[in-house]
């Protein structure tokens, strides 16, 4: 399911940010003022390259694609709903806002596809 790899892939861009605190400082358009928050959005990126990873796997898995399907809906439209409801956000978290609603429309086309094709949800 393409669709599904897609979005799989959008959740796995922010795994470069592992790398170092500078691909996260220039991905997000934000300085770290310290160590702290640097261990917390590493980690952060850790986990989203865990999420994205299974996205994927789950592509080419029948049985996980209703679960990841969940998974990614609720990261993008939480992110969302937190950049909503805090505002302030710089153009970099305005882009990912952007990317994450791209996301989301292509999650949304992937479960219509796979309910016309009548499978059942968590089957």
């Amino acid at each position: 399911m393409a669709l599904l790899v897609t979005v799989g892939l959008i959740n796995l861009v922010p795994l470069v940010g592992v790398l170092s605190a500078g691909r996260i400082a220039a991905g997000y358009g934000i300085e770290l003022p310290g160590p702290d928050l640097e261990i917390l959005l590493r980690h952060r990126a850790l986990l989203f390259g865990v999420l994205g990873g299974f996205i994927v796997y789950a592509a080419f898995q029948p049985a996980l694609q209703w679960p990841a399907m969940v998974l990614a809906a609720l990261s993008m439209a939480g992110f969302l709903l937190l950049a909503w409801t805090v505002g302030g956000y710089n153009a970099a978290l305005a882009k990912v806002a952007l990317v994450d609603v791209i996301g989301l429309v292509l999650l949304a086309v992937a479960v219509l596809l796979k309910l016309q094709a009548g499978t059942q949800a968590f089957a």
